[in-house]
């Protein structure tokens, strides 16, 4: 089958092209500017920008089915309004040229997108999503969900789209790396001074992946599906770490407010060495709302069954080694 990806640059995105391949798709991916996560597979790259329309319906031309991935994930605010306009609009832009091209769409968006300070208990596809405008949440959240509006408004004008919710993404094929990817390397590296108490859902990059694939095949119109895996907290995710590292670091664990405390300081030292803080309120007020998800429906409709914590994380390690982005004694049963 002819299919579609955008934001194959990023971890989830080098995981699905991945399995499309391997299940005998042809894939086409629309490059921005990293083609990095993708060099040396046989894709076919069109060159595109999801702020602009005409480009995506070039690169939908022809296609089965787009998944739509690209997006902005920040902890920092709006970063210059680059977090709305691709995670909004670009999510309305891309939902147009699927409909435009007679393409299934499955559309990408993300816990983030429900609201998960409203209600007690695990969460499900029923669950409230941001309110539009809301001062509350972050302009991630907001973006996540009226990305989500956008692409609804177009399956109400015939769009055959469906729309998945992951939740916090680990494993193998972590380019960048990803924000849990960067935990991974310092934790290995013994170089995190504290861990923050608070609590959130962990799924594995190809088991997303797998859900993708599934929902376009097998998802309803209009329907969401939750893709979850396993809810922990910050000090047990670490735990796992050093069970399979067998790097065992003596570290704190702090309150979350009090971690706030030290989030500007936290935000100067990233700006300092150029690079994203691994933690800010943002990211604190996530953990401190953490919810259980309830991806049974997922399980039902998709088949979708998350592979255990411990599995993801020592392949996390095993690619970073492979990857020389860690030394070989890094991956589990390394020299």
């Amino acid at each position: 089958m002819q299919v579609a990806v955008t934001g194959a640059s990023g971890h989830l995105g080098a995981n699905l092209v991945r399995l499309l391949l391997e299940r005998g798709d042809r894939v086409r991916v629309l490059v921005h500017r990293n083609a990095r996560a993708f060099e040396g597979l046989d894709v076919e790259m069109a060159r595109g920008d999801l702020l602009d329309p005409d480009s995506l319906r070039d690169a939908f031309a022809g296609m089965k089915a787009v998944y739509h991935l690209a997006g902005v994930v920040s902890i920092l605010g709006d970063t210059g309004g680059a977090v709305p306009a691709v995670n909004i609009a670009g999510a309305g832009n891309a939902a147009e040229a699927a409909l435009a091209c007679g393409a299934r769409m499955v559309h990408c968006s993300s816990v983030h997108a429900f609201d998960l300070a409203a209600g007690a208990g695990p969460m499900d596809e029923t669950a409230p999503r941001v309110p539009a405008g809301s001062s509350r949440h972050s302009a991630y959240d907001r973006s996540k969900a009226d990305g989500e509006r956008r692409v609804r408004e177009a399956i109400g004008r015939g769009l055959d789209g469906v729309i998945v919710h992951p939740t916090g993404v680990i494993g193998p094929w972590d380019f960048e790396p990803s924000r849990m990817g960067r935990f991974f390397i310092r934790w290995w590296k013994g170089t995190l001074p504290a861990l923050v108490d608070g609590a959130f859902d962990f799924v594995d990059a190809r088991d997303v992946a797998g859900g993708l694939v599934a929902a376009a095949e097998r998802g309803g119109r209009g329907e969401s599906y939750l893709l979850g895996g396993h809810f922990c907290r910050i000090a047990e995710i670490a735990a796992v770490a050093a069970g399979v590292t067998g790097r065992h670091h003596a570290r704190p664990t702090l309150p979350t407010w009090l971690a706030r405390v030290g989030g500007p300081f936290m935000r100067l030292a990233a700006a300092a060495a150029r690079t994203e803080p691994l933690y800010t309120a943002e990211s604190l007020a996530v953990l401190r709302a953490g919810r259980v998800v309830d991806h049974a429906k997922a399980g039902r409709d998709l088949g979708f069954a998350p592979r255990p914590l411990e599995e993801s994380v020592a392949d996390v390690y095993r690619w970073f080694a492979a990857q020389r982005v860690l030394p070989p004694e890094a991956a589990p049963g390394g020299a």
